[in-house]
């Protein structure tokens, strides 16, 4: 046991987040996201959802402040009518902890997949909300 990190975090994923260095990615996956086939590391985290990670995460992990967007969304097919209100959220989270403003930008979804694929490790979540997938690029610890 450790205080102060919250029960969320097992100590796998507590090892992935320390491992990281400055630049390097972690995927937060939804439900869907095809995580196993993607990951050089994985991390499961069944049955929670990707708001709660962040709520956990964010306080120990600096996001890139010399990048434009260092969080990346899996952007909504073209055509696709599904609303994303999981966005709003997670905008609310991240700005408690990394207050500066456009930090979020949009990725195609074939290009997140590539681009997964090169992350440090996808966190494998039960979110269920669609397109709810989210990359975080890690910042200089000071």
């Amino acid at each position: 046991m450790l205080k102060g990190i919250p029960g969320i975090i097992s100590p796998e994923l507590l090892k992935i987040l320390l491992e990281m260095g400055h630049a390097d990615e972690i995927v937060l996956g939804d439900g869907n996201f095809p995580a196993a086939s993607h990951a050089q590391r994985l991390i499961r985290c069944d049955g929670h959802g990707i708001p709660e990670l962040l709520e956990a995460v964010l306080p120990l992990f600096p996001l890139d402040v010399y990048v434009d967007h260092p969080v990346s969304l899996m952007a909504v097919t073209l055509g696709d009518t599904v609303q994303t209100p999981i966005w709003n959220v997670y905008r609310s989270i991240v700005e408690k902890y990394h207050p500066v403003d456009d930090v979020f930008e949009e990725i195609e979804r074939f290009s997140f997949y590539e681009r997964a694929k090169k992350a440090y490790a996808i966190v494998s979540t039960g979110e269920r909300a669609l397109y709810g997938n989210i990359i975080l690029k890690k910042g200089v610890v000071i």
